[in-house]
C-alpha cells in the first residue's frame, strides 16, 4: 500500500513543485496537487502546505491563504488527527490558522536569508523525525519572515510538552545566537502541536531529498511520516 501525499497550491506558492518532485519522483509516493479554491483533499494521508509567497505575502505572511476555501477542510483534517506539514510559508499559514502556537515575524536582520544551515533534532520521538539516524542535519532556509516569536507562557509550554522539533545550531550541535539566522526565540526552526500530528518548519526539507544533489537529510521527514502511517494501518 502506498501513502498518498497532497500538496496545496496557493497563488504565489513556489515550492509546490519542489515538494511534488521529491515526493513523487525521488521517494516514489503517490502525490496530488490541491488547488487552493478546491475543497476535496483527494483522500490524502498527508497534506503539505509548501513554501512561497501565498497571495504575495500581502497584509501579513500566510494571513490571506489561511482563508482559502481548501483550508476549511485542511483544518478539519488536522483537528481529526490527519497529518499536516507546513514548510516555510506553509508554517506561516499553520500559525495564522491557529493550528500551531506563536507567530513568525520579520527576520531580526531585516534581510532575506537564503543559505544552508544545521539543525539539531530536539525531539526524535515524533512521526516526523523517527527515521532520522543523526541528531544534526543540514537543510536550506530561504525566508524574510522566519523569526519565530511567542510569549513566555507559550514557550514554556513548547518545552514542557516537547513540541520543539528543530533548532538552528552549529555543525557540532551548539545552539547559540551565532547560529540563529532570523532571531527566532530559543533558536526554534520547527515545532509540532501537542497532539503531534502537525509540523511547521521554516527550513526546506523538500530541497534536500535527491541523491543526485548529494544531500538527502530532508527526505527523512517524509519517510518518517510514511512509515508511521503504514505501521498504524497494519495494526
Amino acid at each position: 500500500m502506498k501513502i498518498k501525499f497532497a500538496v496545496v497550491v496557493f497563488p504565489g506558492s513556489n515550492c509546490d513543485h519542489d515538494a511534488y518532485y521529491s515526493l513523487k519522483k525521488v521517494l516514489g509516493y503517490d502525490v496530488a496537487f490541491l488547488w487552493h479554491k478546491d475543497k476535496d483533499l483527494q483522500n490524502a494521508d498527508v497534506i503539505i502546505l509548501p513554501g512561497g509567497f501565498s497571495y504575495g505575502d500581502y497584509l501579513r505572511t500566510g494571513s490571506i491563504a489561511r482563508f482559502s476555501p481548501i483550508m476549511e477542510n485542511v483544518i478539519s483534517f488536522a483537528e481529526k488527527g490527519g497529518t499536516v506539514i507546513g514548510i516555510c510559508n506553509g508554517f506561516q499559514i499553520l500559525l495564522e490558522a491557529g493550528l500551531l502556537p506563536g507567530v513568525l515575524i520579520q527576520n531580526s536582520s531585516l534581510k532575506f536569508v537564503c543559505k544552508d544551515l544545521y539543525l539539531n533534532i530536539e525531539n526524535k520521538n515524533t512521526i516526523f523525525t523517527s527515521d532520522f539516524e543523526s541528531n544534526i542535519i543540514k537543510v536550506p532556509v530561504a525566508h524574510g519572515d522566519g523569526n519565530y516569536f511567542a510569549d513566555t507562557e507559550t514557550l514554556e509550554d513548547l518545552i514542557k510538552y516537547n513540541q520543539i522539533v528543530f533548532k538552528y545550531c552549529s555543525k557540532d550541535g551548539e545552539i547559540s545566537d551565532e547560529y540563529n539566522p532570523n532571531g527566532s526565540k530559543l533558536n526554534i526552526a520547527g515545532i509540532i502541536n501537542k497532539r503531534g500530528n502537525i509540523l511547521g518548519m521554516m527550513p526546506h526539507p523538500e530541497r534536500v531529498c535527491d541523491p543526485v544533489l548529494r544531500r538527502t537529510d530532508g527526505r527523512f521527514v517524509f519517510t518518517s511520516v510514511a512509515k508511521n502511517i503504514l505501521e498504524k494501518l497494519e495494526i
